[in-house]
């Protein structure tokens, strides 16, 4: 039996895909976000071990108001794609059973094994977080390069995988309509790509980092206006783009 190491639990979300979602937040992930909100799922071995059989008695017992909702299950994190084998075997039995599944990645994959398609095949969205364009600014937002993430979406597309691209927008790095723009034309061609979630930046996540001690380098970065969320909006709708905040 594969056992998967989780954070924690959400039982009624509401902003993880479309209804209400039984949230699985993995523990684990290999980028360092300046705004992350769970900065406690970084560390690999940290968490708490549970099976698919412990995760699917509690899912089903709130079965009504998922399919009530139109909702389901997601996996998110930390990183879920670091737990591929253990999400590909929850997913197939959450399909055995009728939810919607929803993987919530960075698209962080570094070796695309068996596994990787296995979890996709048993995965009706894909919510991927795409952080920056521009490979300097990436690294120095995430500490990481974007080219698997990129290559992640590109593989995507390739499969026809229904996806919903997820952009963070914070004053610094990503408000400036240069960069929507790049984004908009990479996303442009794929058929796959049903809509673009802007998620204005917030704070929310800073007390985590000061409860560890930690410095949170984005102090005193305000969240953006409406106007700016109205622009950033408008480079995609332009282009054909859905695009929602």
């Amino acid at each position: 039996m594969t056992v998967g190491r989780i954070h924690s639990i959400e039982s009624f979300g509401t902003v993880d895909g479309p209804g209400i979602r039984f949230i699985a937040f993995m523990q684990g992930c290999l980028m360092r976000c300046k705004y992350c909100h769970n900065r406690d799922t970084w560390d690999l071995d940290d968490g708490k071990e549970v099976s698919v059989a412990e995760l699917m008695e509690q899912i089903i017992s709130y079965r009504s108001f998922y399919e009530a909702s139109d909702g389901g299950v997601t996996a998110s994190g930390g990183e879920a794609v670091l737990q591929a084998e253990f999400v590909a075997e929850w997913f197939k039995a959450c399909q055995q059973e009728g939810f919607h599944t929803c993987l919530d990645t960075n698209g962080f994959v570094r070796k695309y094994t068996p596994v990787i398609d296995e979890l996709l095949d048993h995965t009706s969205l894909v919510m991927l977080d795409i952080k920056q364009m521009d490979d300097a600014k990436h690294i120095d937002l995430t500490k990481v390069s974007n080219h698997r993430t990129l290559q992640f979406a590109e593989y995507l597309a390739k499969r026809g995988q229904k996806t919903w691209i997820r952009y963070v927008v914070v004053g610094g790095y990503t408000e400036d309509e240069a960069s929507a723009i790049k984004l908009a034309d990479f996303i442009a061609p794929m058929k796959n790509v049903e809509k673009v979630e802007l998620l204005p930046y917030h704070e929310l996540g800073k007390h985590k980092w000061e409860a560890l001690g930690e410095k949170y380098e984005l102090d005193g970065v305000a969240p953006p206006t409406r106007e700016t969320m109205e622009k950033i909006k408008a480079v995609f709708t332009e282009r054909g783009i859905t695009a929602t905040f």
